[in-house]
């Protein structure tokens, strides 16, 4: 598996073009098991703010916040591919979803951490929140 220090991605349809700048290859990646993360499924890695260039469709992408309201989830709008989000734990990054890389297989990715979102702090003192 290569990953290209500028490694071009996309969602499912290609509606949503864009490049991640890579210089290190894949840093930090894992699995969250909070709530959204749980249910999309994804191993994320993560990249400064400008370390991503949306090619094209941006106008496709949707954003997608709840509870906190501080992390930024963006999906296409057309396909529902999930490609990247702003941290809520880190917002000078984002979290970018692996399996839109071009000519990468997540599955060939081995001993992925997965990390403990469910009781992220951010989410101390919500009552009745999706967390």
């Amino acid at each position: 598996m290569e990953i290209k220090p500028v490694h071009p991605a996309s969602c499912h349809c290609g509606a949503v073009e864009f490049e991640l700048f890579l210089p290190d290859g894949l840093e930090d990646p894992r699995r969250c098991d909070c709530s959204i993360c749980r249910r999309r499924g994804a191993i994320v890695a993560s990249i400064p703010l400008d370390g991503i260039k949306i090619i094209k469709g941006a106008d496709k992408l949707s954003l997608y916040q709840f509870n906190t309201m501080m992390a930024k989830h963006f999906f296409c709008s057309i396909c529902g591919i999930y490609t990247h989000h702003q941290r809520r734990s880190n917002p000078e990054q984002y979290g970018f979803n692996v399996a839109c890389l071009e000519g990468i297989n997540p599955f060939d990715l081995s001993d992925i951490p997965t990390y403990d979102g469910i009781n992220h702090p951010a989410d101390r003192n919500q009552v009745g929140s999706n967390k």
